[in-house]
């Protein structure tokens, strides 16, 4: 490549510099001297009086110089014979000049054009070479090659989902000794398909299957095959299959499948637009009439509710390899994987911030350590430490603090009293998750912030969970009416999320008086053409008793957390007063203020 961008840089320059030279030339040649233009008439008098001493003819052009030595140029009319004849008459010096062009000139001159559209062909091919494919070659695979040179990821680098990883071993045991499979029977899979949601780390698997396996693994974005032009995407399905069967037994690694396999026949487009091309190409190549033997597609998405059902059915995706959020094991694991290179105080605990951090994906969890790291070398500090691992862990859950940020005391005095609302009735409801920790420092777009972190790792919620967790969020408004006596916008959020969990109740978990029945929520993806007719499976009087149940769910739950508020309102405005002192306070002082208020006054 580097080599035919030299040849085009020399071809370049040199065609300039002949044209400059050619320019340059002519102007010389045209600028060479004043000479006054003159009829020819004038001329032929000025001969006839003897006024001109020398003429140089070159074709039809005359310049001359007059006797006073000035000069003169003109233009004779075509084969004027008599003019030769007139001129030795009146013994004037005559040259006459060959007009027919040198060789050299004219070989330049007749080549010039076609030069010209040859550079201008080289730089149009040029500027089509995409991304290493050459012009014209809009159909060819963009899948990358893993090879031995490249930085490798193995299964040691992976962890929290042991279970994708024996069924991805398996795969690779299969590609590297298929006999042992077959003899009883066993055909090679044909995909794998890996679903989970964002950050679990199913593209690191895939990377880490490519280290481990010794055989090709090419690797493709979903968005890769889909392209302007129409059938691209259908040609490099096509073309990396050919790539794939060139290399068997080999691996296609295809991320973000959604992109690329969402139902077909979906939404307001036709049949036959660019996307649904690709995904039947894919269909064939993956299970047709020729078999692609030796080749296993390995595919990742966190949408796997939009996909096509001919992608999923065996014999395409045989295996279904779901990839969940880690528990409180899997998230030790990640921790020491990621704090391998990251020099450790002797007060973390590992297992301390694997159990402090339910719901942390592979990626948070990353981002946790990569915080720690970053704020332990602002503070100029040898070591990562504990303290700048509750700091990372706090920014990563609630954001950053926003210290800068000007806030009245009136309005920090409201934020305290809400927060502390929070903190109370999450307290004093077994139920409810126990609290972490309390900030009213300004945190991501949150004036105040209550944190909430589970005991365990939660797979099911119960109803009196779910009522805990309404009365919680409800809490902060009854708060600021109880102490300060007005409403503030400061509950918009909890009274959206309070609302959503009670109508999940109702409607979907059938937890009310309505019975053990769903109803259609508003859910389905209107992209997908679900619900593009407004399908109603219920009457209007089943619509209000849904209305009056969400909202008896609520109310209730209110009324709860209000008669929790008013029975400890000295311990709301103690909580409030040491969190206007403090700014946040950690789960422990938290239990030490609420024990200390609880008291008999005589034993405080």
């Amino acid at each position: 490549m580097d080599k035919k961008n030299n040849i085009l840089k020399n071809l370049l320059v040199w065609f300039v510099v002949i044209s400059l030279t050619l320019l340059i030339w002519n102007i010389f040649q045209g600028s060479s001297g004043k000479k006054k233009e003159i009829t020819f008439s004038e001329f032929l008098d000025s001969v006839t009086l003897g006024n001109v001493e020398k003429v140089t003819i070159s074709g039809n052009k005359i310049d001359g110089i007059f006797k006073d030595e000035s000069q003169f140029k003109t233009v004779a009319p075509p084969q004027y014979t008599d003019l030769i004849k007139i001129l030795r008459d009146k013994n004037v010096s005559i040259v006459v000049k060959d007009t027919s062009p040198s060789p050299l000139l004219s070989f330049i001159g007749s080549m010039a054009p076609f030069i010209l559209i040859f550079v201008l062909w080289l730089l149009f091919i040029k500027q089509l070479q995409v991304g290493g494919n050459k012009a014209f070659t809009f159909g060819k695979s963009r899948a990358k090659l893993v090879t031995d040179s490249s930085k490798k990821v193995t299964f040691e680098d992976v962890a929290g989902v042991d279970e994708a990883k024996e069924e991805l071993k398996e795969i690779i045991e299969f590609l590297k000794d298929p006999q042992k499979f077959q003899r009883l029977g066993g055909r090679i899979p044909k995909g794998v398909i890996l679903i989970g949601p964002p950050g679990t780390g199913k593209t690191l698997l895939a990377k880490a299957v490519a280290g481990e396996a010794n055989v090709p693994f090419f690797s493709i974005s979903g968005s890769d095959f889909v392209e302007l032009f129409v059938g691209v995407g259908a040609s490099r399905v096509r073309d990396l299959f050919d790539q794939a069967k060139k290399h068997a037994p080999c691996l296609i690694f295809i991320d973000e499948l959604d992109a690329v396999g969402r139902e077909r026949g979906a939404g307001l487009g036709g049949g036959h637009d660019e996307r649904e091309q690709t995904l039947n190409q894919l269909l064939v190549e993956m299970d047709g009439f020729d078999p692609n033997e030796g080749i296993i597609v390995i595919a990742a998405t966190n949408r796997p509710d939009i996909l096509d059902p001919a992608l999923l059915r065996p014999g395409r995706f045989d295996r279904r390899i779901v990839v969940n959020k880690p528990d409180v094991k899997g998230r030790e694991e990640i921790l020491k994987v990621h704090t391998r290179k990251v020099p450790l105080a002797p007060d973390v605990d590992l297992k301390l911030l694997a159990k402090t951090t339910p719901g942390f994906s592979g990626a948070d969890l990353a981002n946790m350590v990569n915080e720690a790291a970053l704020n332990a070398a602002r503070n100029n500090q040898k070591f990562v430490t504990m303290k700048d691992f509750e700091f990372a862990k706090d920014k990563v859950l609630m954001g950053a603090e926003r210290r800068s940020l000007i806030i009245s005391e009136e309005e920090k005095r409201t934020v305290a009293f809400h927060e502390a609302g929070h903190v109370i009735v999450a307290n004093s409801i077994p139920e409810a998750d126990p609290i972490h920790k309390v900030s009213i420092i300004p945190r991501g777009l949150a004036l105040g912030v209550t944190q909430q972190l589970p005991l365990d790792d939660r797979y099911n919620y119960t109803k009196s969970y779910l009522n805990a967790q309404i009365a919680v969020l409800l809490a902060g408004r009854i708060a600021e009416e109880i102490a300060l006596g007005k409403e503030t916008t400061g509950a918009g959020n909890d009274f959206e999320q309070a609302t959503e969990i009670a109508r999940k109740m109702v409607c979907k978990w059938g937890m009310s008086d309505l019975g053990p029945l769903t109803f259609a929520d508003r859910d389905d993806l209107v992209f997908l053409g679900r619900d593009l007719a407004i399908r109603k499976d219920f009457s209007e009087e089943t619509a209000r008793k849904i209305d009056e149940e969400i909202k008896k769910i609520i109310m209730s739950n209110y009324n709860r957390a209000k008669e929790i508020l008013e029975s400890k309102k000295n311990i709301l405005f103690k909580l409030a007063e040491t969190l206007l002192e403090k700014e946040s306070l950690t789960g422990d002082e938290i239990k030490e203020i609420i024990e200390k208020e609880s008291q008999p006054a005589y034993l405080q």
